[in-house]
């Protein structure tokens, strides 16, 4: 179960800036993430998947891929990612407030109550803090402290490079999404869903540094069906987690791209890998719509 939350996790740009991260990956011997086109007459989209962490000085650039860069007039991610800290903390302020729940020790099982204290006292946040928050928020918040010093950090992610690249260009950047939007994904989970995210905290295996290795090394590889499969595998988990995080949302911005087509320009869109595998993927509902979608690496 703590892979489905750590998969979960990744699904979100926002959330692993929140909740760090793991160790560092293997680098590919010739990297070449997945790269797509979509066009018409008068408008290019470029669809790259990203990952949201990676060790620092992570080897990921093709020259296909600095040729879309180049090309792009803007950006366009799932959310914009300067000054998200602050985001993030009045997102959660504004979101995370429980309203009539049990004190956190009472939201799980007997059996699971000692490995919860515990986890809480080696976190050294205040008990009472974590009690008065919502369940998906205490979790959060237990999964940054577990997981805080390891080598993966969003600082290195695709977001930030690609932000960097655009802002020295003097190029714009537009969000899918916004920090709120998405952090409201869980806030709108059902209190059982909730707890089973609070649970697979408590339950980690401690394999999360080769699982992030495995999804850092398919990522860059460019192995959509291996991408596809580690959510796939996970999210059917959760039906209605599925649902919130990936299909909607995969809905939502295939929606977008479609309505983008009508305006003239190139724009490079760069959204999480796990958007852009599987059959509930942006590209797949693209082609349900008629829309052509062309793999360039």
């Amino acid at each position: 179960m703590i892979r489905f939350f750590r998969k979960a996790l990744a699904a979100l740009a926002a959330l692993p800036l929140i909740a760090g991260c793991s160790a560092a990956a293997p680098v590919a011997a010739e990297p070449k993430p997945a790269l797509w086109k979509v066009a018409d007459a008068d408008t290019t989209i470029y669809l790259f998947g990203t990952i949201h962490v990676l060790p620092k000085d992570y080897r990921w650039r093709t020259g296909p891929f600095d040729a879309a860069l180049t090309k792009a007039d803007s950006l366009v991610l799932e959310i914009v990612v300067d000054n998200e800290e602050a985001q993030d903390g009045k997102a959660m302020q504004a979101l995370a407030l429980a309203h009539g729940l049990p004190p956190l020790l009472e939201r799980v099982p007997a059996a699971e109550r000692p490995a919860l204290k515990a986890m809480v006292d080696e976190s050294q946040i205040p008990i009472a803090s974590l009690d008065r928050m919502d369940t998906w928020a205490a979790a959060l918040s237990l999964a940054s402290t577990t997981m805080a010093g390891l080598n993966l950090s969003a600082e290195n992610g695709i977001e930030r490079q690609l932000t960097a690249n655009f802002r020295a260009a003097g190029k714009p950047i537009a969000g899918l999404e916004t920090t709120a939007q998405q952090l409201g994904y869980f806030d709108a989970l059902p209190e059982p869903v909730q707890r089973e995210f609070l649970g697979a905290v408590i339950k980690s295996d401690g394999n999360a540094d080769a699982e992030f290795a495995r999804m850092i090394a398919a990522w860059s590889s460019g192995d959509t069906k291996a991408i596809a499969a580690t959510f796939d595998d996970e999210m059917k988990d959760s039906p209605e987690l599925s649902a919130i995080l990936l299909e909607r949302r995969n809905a939502r911005w295939a929606a977008w791209l479609k309505t983008r087509l009508k305006t003239p320009g190139t724009v490079m869109v760069a959204v999480g890998a796990g958007h852009l595998a599987g059959p509930d993927s942006v590209q797949a509902m693209l082609a349900k719509d008629g829309i052509k979608v062309t793999r360039l690496q």
